[in-house]
């Protein structure tokens, strides 16, 4: 109401806002399960699926030649991205649209709320 009323200016606000914690109503609005991914979750799920793929090698390096080769392990879950999607595609075309990260054209790309990279970042290194 401050803002509204002309007590607290535009660029006070926006730093407010900007300066959220990580697991604000705002922060889930905008940016939904991405926002509570910071770099050591991502890093994680990258160890977890590196873990789950060198277990697979050794159980297919193991096997009996009779038996089936045993499934490839599916990777964890990650914000942004829809489990049926195949892990070919460009980072731009799995992860959320501009509009959903609620960036504009030409703007410069919002950082997260925390100091570190931005969601869209994590998701093109990790994606």
């Amino acid at each position: 109401m401050d803002w509204y009323r002309g007590g607290l200016s535009s660029r006070r606000l926006a730093v407010l806002i900007r300066h959220l914690p990580r697991d604000s109503a705002v922060n889930l609005a905008d940016h939904g399960e991405a926002a509570q991914w910071g770099t050591a979750e991502h890093l994680l799920a990258a160890a977890v699926d590196h873990l789950a793929a060198a277990n697979w090698m050794t159980a297919a390096l193991h096997r009996d030649e009779d038996d089936e080769p045993p499934e490839y392990p599916e990777p964890v879950p990650r914000p942004g991205r829809r489990p049926e999607e195949p892990e070919g595609l460009e980072p731009e075309e799995q992860g959320p649209s501009e509009g959903e990260l609620g960036d504009t054209p030409g703007a410069e790309p919002e950082r997260a709320p925390a100091s570190g990279p931005s969601a869209r970042e994590l998701a093109r290194f990790f994606g």
